[in-house]
């Protein structure tokens, strides 16, 4: 619609004390008169000029459209084709503007926008980017000032917004402001970029979500006014094609709105073209492209959601015979092909990005050297939204995940080196068969609460070391979770040391003592005893269920901590918190007697079994506390043989009857204290997304025992050089060590006696060595809070080794009070 054919707002007849006189005409019969409207001003005009040419001069001084202006003298319209003199217009007369009452609800909206299109044309004029007649209306106003009067008019009220930025629309503001913007004097042209840009950003910033779905239509013209002009490397078009996107990932588009998608989907396209070209050249350490690749990944992946909402409502309306109100023949047929088409780019694309990393990788192994690679952190975004898009084509998603299984290191090494815990990862962990243990690690301590380190926020704990897993219950069960979350400070009752090294200290302390089976709360595996499960004995203990909720809480926080304590839960304990089932092979560690009886059961002859030669029913006996106890695998079980047809049966029902329900209670409490310090996170999808397996390595650590190599590899010395003598001693001392000395020694230099599972790699700093000036009849010392090892300079290899000796005895290394 052009400007000219735009409706303004109901003008009254309230005179406003504003007066504009005009250079005085010379000569003839020239005479002044007033107009008063919404303001008083002075015309020339000659006797014999028409009531038309008095309106058209109204208009290029108001801009109010000629089939808006009644003009009034003495109580009467005046016609179009009279003249002034016909009409007995005096000179100094009064003639009233009056506006044409239009039926309206929001008759300042069209006001405002009147003044808005008004100033720009003025402006326009004027070619300097000085408007010209509303300096005298808007003395204090600025384009930019009425625009954002605007927006904040906006009405609360759902059917006036959409009124309000329908008028908006009408009179082509957009246009008039991108024509400002391409104006050839530079002045227009930074008025009409300043303005637009706020505008946008305003409206995107400040106007409420539910508002966007009626702005939208202002900003589409913008984005297709200015790409038709400017073209989409302009950076106004770039921010309003972003800004676009951020509405639309909110936008629903139901089946009354459902056209609507056809006038977003072309950006996607356009942004994918991009990013193709993006991706390949993100891989080139001189990495440039005209917009930064993390806004055309996060501008793609909010186009991408709303796009995939549109197809999905899509299918759905489809699937119902329902077709859109506003178009029923749109078919989104040719949209969906040509996402096909986008995705298998895109997709070669990365199978490119993720080659070139793969050559850059070590043996296929993790290194920090890509981290450097310019576009790697914005891969996993985009990967998600691919993975959405191919969920609409069945052989896409099959081709997606085919691909990330064959690049598999590189796609492992993205997600170590670049989640983030803002993030959804649930994509991959859905497919865990695309995953390692570093990857799957890491987005588990992702859905960790992050350790603080505000000193005043800390929980306090002092501790008597006789009396440690009663105080430590007392400090941990009943305190705030929040405020165990921001992070824990210990201290040993008459003992100087502090710090994270004596915290560390006290976790492997505690976890000893909660999972020591002499205190009745867990019992080991026979085949392993570094595993342990719930005992269903534990009620011997009336607050057991406290002291589960309590070792809840305990392992969460350790894991919080990064801190290995060289036990592990058994494969059932961890497939009960997960929420799946436990199966034979699950009791293998538990019960090995049971796990081969039931394996011997189901592979038997059907024959003999029906010969009921195993003299079983659907009963078992037990042994708790010294008492022999029956329980019925199902109604009347002591009466029920098993025979070849329910075997399978009566295994499953023993499984659950002897493993799994007497440890519910117990595995609730456990559930709900870790959940507690978990905060915002489902725990079962917390331990879904690792292999009970994988659970071995994070609590207990590297299992190969360890390698004195790597340990002299991440060593540093103060006062000592590698090639002193003493340090030669100290290494072939440690050499010579058995596994268990060699765990104190670690113990004792930084409280750490079971490494993570990358060895000394995974503790994320250097051990030191310090020489001191102490005789050589003083033991190390040690500052575990720094890693630091401290000895003088002994005199030879047989003083080192007994020296050593006395600090790696088991209560020496746990109790050296140092910091």
């Amino acid at each position: 619609m052009r400007k000219d054919d735009f409706t303004p707002a109901h003008r009254s007849s309230s005179a406003v004390s504003l007066l504009r006189s005009p250079s005085s005409p010379g000569g003839g019969r020239t005479f002044q008169f007033f107009v008063r409207g919404d303001y008083t001003f002075v015309l020339d005009a000659d006797p014999g000029d028409t009531i038309e040419s008095v309106h058209l001069k109204i208009y290029r001084i108001t801009r109010i459209p000629l089939t808006e202006q009644r003009l009034i003298y003495r109580g009467k319209q005046l016609q179009l084709e009279q003249t002034l003199s016909e009409c007995e217009i005096e000179k100094n007369a009064t003639l009233f503007l009056v506006g044409r009452l239009r039926s309206t609800r929001q008759p300042s909206s069209y006001q405002l926008v009147h003044d808005i299109v008004s100033m720009i044309d003025d402006i326009l004029i004027g070619g300097d980017g000085t408007p010209q007649h509303l300096y005298w209306h808007h003395p204090s106003k600025t384009l930019k000032s009425l625009l954002l009067d605007y927006l904040r008019m906006t009405p609360k009220e759902t059917d006036k917004t959409s009124e309000h930025f329908e008028i908006f629309n009408e009179a082509s503001v957009a246009a008039n402001l991108v024509k400002l913007y391409i104006s050839s004097h530079e002045t227009d042209k930074k008025i009409g970029d300043e303005a637009i840009e706020q505008f946008i950003c305003f409206s995107k910033n400040t106007l409420s979500k539910g508002t966007h779905k009626y702005f939208i239509p202002i900003i589409l013209d913008f984005c297709w006014l200015l790409k038709r002009v400017v073209g989409i490397e302009d950076k106004l078009y770039c921010l309003c094609r972003s800004s676009l996107a951020s509405m639309v990932v909110n936008f629903k588009f139901t089946e009354d709105n459902m056209i609507r998608f056809l006038d977003i989907f072309p950006f996607l396209v356009e942004l994918a073209l991009d990013l193709s070209k993006a991706l390949v050249l993100s891989m080139e350490s001189s990495f440039c492209f005209k917009v930064s690749l993390p806004e055309l990944v996060t501008d793609f992946s909010k186009f991408a959601t709303a796009t995939m909402d549109a197809v999905s409502q899509f299918k759905s309306l489809e699937a119902l015979q329902v077709r859109p109100i506003v178009q029923p023949d749109v078919d989104f047929s040719i949209e969906i092909g040509t996402l096909g088409g986008m995705f298998e780019v895109l997709l070669s694309k990365f199978d490119d990005c993720f080659e070139r990393i793969e050559s850059r990788l070590p043996f296929g192994r993790i290194s920090d050297a890509d981290n450097a690679l310019s576009g790697c952190s914005q891969y996993l975004t985009l990967l998600k939204d691919l993975n959405a898009i191919s969920k609409h084509h069945s052989e896409s998603e099959e081709l997606f995940w085919k691909t990330m299984k064959r690049r598999k290191d590189a796609l492992c090494h993205l997600v170590v080196a670049h989640a983030k815990r803002s993030e959804d990862h649930n994509w991959i962990l859905e497919h865990k068969e695309v995953t390692n243990f570093e990857s799957r690690k890491h987005l588990a301590m992702l859905m960790l609460p992050e350790v603080k380190d505000e000193f005043e926020e800390l929980h306090e704990m002092l501790i008597d070391r006789g009396n440690l897993l009663s105080e430590s219950f007392e400090y941990i069960a009943h305190a705030e979770a929040k405020t165990l979350r921001s992070g824990l400070f210990m201290e040993f009752k008459n003992e100087e040391a502090t710090g994270p090294g004596v915290l560390r200290e006290w976790f492997l302390l505690v976890c000893r003592a909660i999972f020591d089976p002499r205190n009745a709360l867990y019992v080991s595996c026979p085949n392993d005893p570094r595993r342990f499960s719930p005992n269903p004995a534990s009620n011997v203990d009336p607050l057991h269920l406290e002291y589960f909720k309590f070792s809840g809480r305990i392992v969460a926080l350790l894991l919080m901590h990064k801190i290995q304590i060289g036990m592990v839960l058994d494969r059932i304990f961890v497939l009960l918190l997960a929420g799946g089932r436990v199966e034979l092979d699950d009791i293998r560690d538990v019960d090995p007697r049971v796990h081969t009886s039931c394996r011997q059961i189901l592979s038997m002859d059907p024959e003999a079994v029906d010969q009921d030669i195993l003299g079983l029913t659907f009963e078992y006996e037990f042994e708790e506390l010294g008492c022999r106890k029956a329980v019925e695998l199902c109604p009347d079980g002591k009466n029920v043989p098993v025979d070849s047809r329910n075997r399978g049966q009566y295994v499953d029902s023993l499984i659950q009857h002897r493993f799994v329900l007497p440890i519910v209670k117990q595995v609730d409490e456990f559930r709900q204290g870790f959940t507690e310090i978990m905060s915002c996170v489902e725990l079962k999808k917390f331990f879904r997304c690792l292999d009970p397996e994988d659970w071995d390595s994070i609590l207990y650590g590297g299992g190969d025992g360890i390698c004195v190599d790597d340990w002299k590899a991440h060593t540093k010395y103060n006062g000592f050089i590698e090639t002193d003598e003493q340090i030669s001693w100290f290494w072939q001392v440690v050499e010579g060590m058995t596994e268990e000395e060699k765990r104190s020694l670690l113990s004792f230099w930084t409280s750490i006696k079971f490494l993570p599972v990358e060895g000394f790699r995974g503790l994320g700093s250097h051990l030191y060595i310090y020489k001191t000036s102490e005789p050589e009849d003083h033991l190390p010392t040690s500052h575990t809070c720094f890693y630091r090892l401290c000895f003088p300079v002994y005199s030879s290899g047989s003083v080192m080794r007994v020296r050593l000796g006395f600090v790696t005895q088991d209560h020496v290394a746990f109790s050296f009070g140092t910091w």
